[in-house]
Protein backbone atom coordinates (compact mmCIF):
# COMPACT_ATOMS: atom_id res chain seq x y z
CA UNK A 1 0.00 0.00 0.00
CA UNK A 2 2.80 2.41 0.90
CA UNK A 3 4.80 2.03 -2.28
CA UNK A 4 1.81 1.95 -4.63
CA UNK A 5 -0.38 4.64 -3.17
CA UNK A 6 1.44 6.90 -0.72
CA UNK A 7 4.13 8.48 -2.86
CA UNK A 8 7.54 9.70 -1.64
CA UNK A 9 8.10 11.48 1.65
CA UNK A 10 8.02 15.28 1.56
CA UNK A 11 9.91 17.48 4.01
CA UNK A 12 8.01 20.74 4.40
CA UNK A 13 9.91 23.73 5.76
CA UNK A 14 8.33 26.94 6.99
CA UNK A 15 9.10 29.96 9.14
CA UNK A 16 6.45 31.03 11.65
CA UNK A 17 6.42 34.50 13.17
CA UNK A 18 5.30 34.82 16.78
CA UNK A 19 4.62 38.15 18.46
CA UNK A 20 6.73 38.78 21.57
CA UNK A 21 8.75 35.63 20.97
CA UNK A 22 11.41 35.43 23.70
CA UNK A 23 14.86 36.26 22.35
CA UNK A 24 16.18 32.95 23.63
CA UNK A 25 13.77 31.03 21.38
CA UNK A 26 14.23 32.98 18.14
CA UNK A 27 15.46 30.51 15.55
CA UNK A 28 14.08 27.51 17.45
CA UNK A 29 13.57 24.58 15.11
CA UNK A 30 10.60 22.27 15.69
CA UNK A 31 9.97 19.02 13.81
CA UNK A 32 6.39 17.70 13.65
CA UNK A 33 5.43 14.11 12.84
CA UNK A 34 1.81 12.98 12.80
CA UNK A 35 -0.64 10.16 12.03
CA UNK A 36 1.76 7.24 11.76
CA UNK A 37 -0.92 4.51 11.91
CA UNK A 38 1.96 2.09 12.26
CA UNK A 39 1.05 -1.52 11.55
CA UNK A 40 3.20 -2.50 8.57
CA UNK A 41 0.35 -1.80 6.17
CA UNK A 42 -0.63 1.85 6.48
CA UNK A 43 2.97 2.94 7.05
CA UNK A 44 5.97 0.94 5.91
CA UNK A 45 9.10 0.57 8.02
CA UNK A 46 11.03 2.14 5.14
CA UNK A 47 8.91 5.28 5.14
CA UNK A 48 9.14 5.55 8.92
CA UNK A 49 12.91 5.23 8.78
CA UNK A 50 13.08 7.97 6.13
CA UNK A 51 10.98 10.23 8.35
CA UNK A 52 13.22 9.66 11.37
CA UNK A 53 16.33 10.35 9.31
CA UNK A 54 14.76 13.54 7.92
CA UNK A 55 13.85 14.67 11.43
CA UNK A 56 17.35 14.06 12.78
CA UNK A 57 18.97 15.79 9.80
CA UNK A 58 16.99 18.93 10.68
CA UNK A 59 18.79 18.98 14.07
CA UNK A 60 15.60 20.03 15.89
CA UNK A 61 15.44 21.80 19.21
CA UNK A 62 12.09 20.11 19.79
CA UNK A 63 10.20 17.20 18.21
CA UNK A 64 6.42 17.03 18.55
CA UNK A 65 4.14 14.15 17.66
CA UNK A 66 0.48 14.96 17.05
CA UNK A 67 -1.35 11.67 17.42
CA UNK A 68 -2.67 8.47 15.85
CA UNK A 69 0.33 6.21 16.37
CA UNK A 70 -1.92 3.15 15.97
CA UNK A 71 -5.20 2.48 14.19
CA UNK A 72 -7.14 0.20 16.56
CA UNK A 73 -5.24 -2.70 18.16
CA UNK A 74 -2.49 -1.09 20.31
CA UNK A 75 -0.07 -4.03 19.88
CA UNK A 76 2.04 -2.35 17.12
CA UNK A 77 2.98 0.51 19.48
CA UNK A 78 5.67 -1.65 21.07
CA UNK A 79 7.45 -2.18 17.77
CA UNK A 80 6.93 1.47 16.86
CA UNK A 81 8.61 2.87 19.96
CA UNK A 82 11.74 0.82 19.23
CA UNK A 83 12.05 2.85 16.03
CA UNK A 84 10.99 6.20 17.50
CA UNK A 85 13.75 5.78 20.07
CA UNK A 86 16.13 6.90 17.30
CA UNK A 87 14.59 10.37 17.14
CA UNK A 88 16.95 13.10 18.35
CA UNK A 89 15.98 16.44 19.88
CA UNK A 90 17.83 18.95 22.05
CA UNK A 91 14.86 19.77 24.31
CA UNK A 92 13.07 16.44 24.15
CA UNK A 93 10.10 14.88 22.38
CA UNK A 94 6.50 15.70 23.30
CA UNK A 95 3.29 14.08 22.10
CA UNK A 96 -0.49 14.24 22.22
CA UNK A 97 -2.87 11.40 21.46
CA UNK A 98 -5.30 11.15 18.57
CA UNK A 99 -8.73 9.58 18.26
CA UNK A 100 -7.31 6.23 17.13
CA UNK A 101 -5.05 6.09 20.17
CA UNK A 102 -8.05 6.02 22.49
CA UNK A 103 -10.71 4.06 20.57
CA UNK A 104 -9.63 0.56 21.68
CA UNK A 105 -10.38 -0.35 25.30
CA UNK A 106 -6.77 -0.41 26.55
CA UNK A 107 -5.21 1.76 23.85
CA UNK A 108 -4.82 5.04 25.72
CA UNK A 109 -2.97 3.45 28.63
CA UNK A 110 -0.80 1.22 26.42
CA UNK A 111 0.14 3.94 23.94
CA UNK A 112 0.94 6.41 26.71
CA UNK A 113 3.05 3.87 28.63
CA UNK A 114 4.95 2.80 25.52
CA UNK A 115 5.80 6.35 24.48
CA UNK A 116 6.75 7.27 28.04
CA UNK A 117 9.09 4.27 28.20
CA UNK A 118 11.36 5.94 25.62
CA UNK A 119 11.13 9.37 27.27
CA UNK A 120 8.49 10.79 24.96
CA UNK A 121 6.36 13.00 27.18
CA UNK A 122 2.64 12.58 26.51
CA UNK A 123 0.55 15.67 27.29
CA UNK A 124 -3.17 15.21 28.02
CA UNK A 125 -4.62 18.59 28.99
CA UNK A 126 -1.18 19.59 30.30
CA UNK A 127 1.41 22.35 29.97
CA UNK A 128 5.13 21.70 29.59
CA UNK A 129 8.10 24.04 29.30
CA UNK A 130 10.76 22.36 27.14
CA UNK A 131 11.71 25.74 25.62
CA UNK A 132 11.55 27.66 28.89
CA UNK A 133 8.86 29.36 30.97
CA UNK A 134 8.44 32.15 28.42
CA UNK A 135 7.15 29.80 25.70
CA UNK A 136 4.90 27.08 27.13
CA UNK A 137 3.87 24.00 25.18
CA UNK A 138 0.22 23.00 25.65
CA UNK A 139 -0.97 19.48 24.86
CA UNK A 140 -4.73 18.91 24.71
CA UNK A 141 -6.83 15.78 25.09
CA UNK A 142 -8.25 14.54 21.80
CA UNK A 143 -11.24 16.52 20.55
CA UNK A 144 -13.41 13.40 20.33
CA UNK A 145 -12.64 12.28 23.87
CA UNK A 146 -14.84 13.07 26.86
CA UNK A 147 -11.87 14.82 28.46
CA UNK A 148 -11.35 17.51 25.84
CA UNK A 149 -11.41 20.62 28.03
CA UNK A 150 -9.16 23.39 26.71
CA UNK A 151 -10.42 25.96 29.23
CA UNK A 152 -8.93 23.97 32.11
CA UNK A 153 -5.50 24.36 30.54
CA UNK A 154 -5.57 27.59 28.53
CA UNK A 155 -6.93 29.63 31.43
CA UNK A 156 -3.79 28.81 33.40
CA UNK A 157 -1.73 30.98 31.06
CA UNK A 158 -1.40 34.75 31.00
CA UNK A 159 -2.66 36.15 27.71
CA UNK A 160 0.60 38.06 27.33
CA UNK A 161 2.53 34.79 27.18
CA UNK A 162 3.09 33.29 23.71
CA UNK A 163 2.40 29.57 23.47
CA UNK A 164 2.40 26.57 21.15
CA UNK A 165 -0.57 24.19 21.26
CA UNK A 166 -0.62 20.54 20.20
CA UNK A 167 -4.12 19.36 19.29
CA UNK A 168 -4.64 16.33 17.06
CA UNK A 169 -7.82 17.50 15.37
CA UNK A 170 -7.64 20.86 13.54
CA UNK A 171 -11.36 21.45 14.08
CA UNK A 172 -10.36 22.54 17.57
CA UNK A 173 -8.90 25.73 16.07
CA UNK A 174 -12.44 27.08 15.89
CA UNK A 175 -12.90 26.66 19.66
CA UNK A 176 -9.38 27.81 20.53
CA UNK A 177 -10.05 31.26 19.10
CA UNK A 178 -11.21 32.13 22.63
CA UNK A 179 -7.55 32.15 23.68
CA UNK A 180 -4.23 33.23 22.34
CA UNK A 181 -2.67 30.47 20.22
CA UNK A 182 0.53 31.58 18.53
CA UNK A 183 0.92 28.25 16.77
CA UNK A 184 -1.41 25.25 16.82
CA UNK A 185 0.04 22.03 15.42
CA UNK A 186 -2.46 19.41 14.28
CA UNK A 187 -2.79 16.33 12.09
CA UNK A 188 -5.79 13.97 11.79
CA UNK A 189 -6.76 14.79 8.19
CA UNK A 190 -3.97 12.99 6.29
CA UNK A 191 -4.09 16.12 4.19
CA UNK A 192 -7.33 14.96 2.60
CA UNK A 193 -5.40 12.03 1.04
CA UNK A 194 -6.76 12.60 -2.48
CA UNK A 195 -6.26 16.15 -3.71
CA UNK A 196 -7.67 17.53 -6.94
CA UNK A 197 -5.03 19.94 -8.33
CA UNK A 198 -6.10 23.58 -8.06
CA UNK A 199 -9.37 22.45 -6.44
CA UNK A 200 -8.70 20.78 -3.08
CA UNK A 201 -9.59 17.60 -1.17
CA UNK A 202 -11.84 15.20 -3.06
CA UNK A 203 -13.73 14.48 0.17
CA UNK A 204 -15.40 17.90 -0.01
CA UNK A 205 -17.11 16.90 -3.27
CA UNK A 206 -17.54 13.32 -2.13
CA UNK A 207 -19.76 14.58 0.71
CA UNK A 208 -22.01 16.33 -1.81
CA UNK A 209 -22.23 13.22 -3.97
CA UNK A 210 -23.14 10.72 -1.26
CA UNK A 211 -26.04 12.87 -0.07
CA UNK A 212 -27.72 11.89 -3.33
CA UNK A 213 -27.18 8.16 -2.74
CA UNK A 214 -29.92 6.32 -0.77
CA UNK A 215 -28.81 5.36 2.75
CA UNK A 216 -29.52 1.68 2.17
CA UNK A 217 -27.04 1.73 -0.74
CA UNK A 218 -24.37 3.60 1.28
CA UNK A 219 -24.42 0.90 3.96
CA UNK A 220 -23.47 -1.74 1.38
CA UNK A 221 -20.47 0.14 -0.03
CA UNK A 222 -17.65 0.83 2.50
CA UNK A 223 -16.46 4.09 0.95
CA UNK A 224 -19.99 5.48 0.85
CA UNK A 225 -20.65 5.00 4.57
CA UNK A 226 -21.28 8.25 6.40
CA UNK A 227 -18.41 7.80 8.88
CA UNK A 228 -15.92 8.49 6.09
CA UNK A 229 -17.11 12.08 5.85
CA UNK A 230 -17.13 12.82 9.58
CA UNK A 231 -13.35 13.07 9.91
CA UNK A 232 -13.36 16.86 9.74
CA UNK A 233 -15.79 19.76 9.61
CA UNK A 234 -13.32 22.39 8.41
CA UNK A 235 -11.86 20.75 5.31
CA UNK A 236 -10.45 24.13 4.33
CA UNK A 237 -7.84 23.35 7.00
CA UNK A 238 -6.99 19.91 5.60
CA UNK A 239 -3.29 20.70 5.32
CA UNK A 240 -0.72 23.45 5.58
CA UNK A 241 -0.65 26.85 7.27
CA UNK A 242 -3.80 28.81 8.13
CA UNK A 243 -4.73 32.01 9.93
CA UNK A 244 -7.74 31.31 12.15
CA UNK A 245 -8.85 34.64 13.53
CA UNK A 246 -5.82 35.97 15.41
CA UNK A 247 -4.37 32.47 15.82
CA UNK A 248 -2.07 30.43 13.60
CA UNK A 249 -2.64 26.79 12.63
CA UNK A 250 -0.46 24.27 10.83
CA UNK A 251 -1.87 20.90 9.75
CA UNK A 252 0.57 18.10 8.97
CA UNK A 253 -0.48 15.63 6.23
CA UNK A 254 0.75 12.70 8.30
CA UNK A 255 2.84 9.67 7.44
CA UNK A 256 0.28 6.85 7.45
CA UNK A 257 -2.17 6.08 4.67
CA UNK A 258 -5.74 4.80 4.52
CA UNK A 259 -7.52 3.24 1.59
CA UNK A 260 -8.03 4.37 -1.10
CA UNK A 261 -4.54 5.88 -0.64
CA UNK A 262 -2.93 9.22 -1.40
CA UNK A 263 -2.94 11.18 -4.64
CA UNK A 264 -1.14 14.53 -4.94
CA UNK A 265 -0.90 14.41 -1.13
CA UNK A 266 2.52 13.03 -0.08
CA UNK A 267 3.35 11.96 3.47
CA UNK A 268 5.02 14.72 5.43
CA UNK A 269 7.69 15.65 7.93
CA UNK A 270 7.40 19.32 8.93
CA UNK A 271 10.36 21.49 9.95
CA UNK A 272 9.27 24.77 11.56
CA UNK A 273 11.57 27.65 12.47
CA UNK A 274 10.29 30.27 14.91
CA UNK A 275 11.06 33.96 14.50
Amino acid sequence: MHWLLSGPLSVEKLVVKIDSLPASTIGTRIVQLSDLHYDGFRLSSEMLEQAIIASNEAEPDLVVLTGDYITDDPAPIYKLVKKLKNLQSRAGIYAVLGNHDICYRTAKAEVTAALTSIDIKVLWNEIAYPLGKELPLVGLADYWSKEFNPASVMNQLDDATPRIVLSHNPDTAQILQQWRVDLQLSGHTHGGQIILPNIGPLVVYYKKIIRKVPKEVRRLIPFLRSDYVKVLRHWEWAQGFHQVGKNQLYVNRGLGTYLPGRLFCPPEVTVITLE
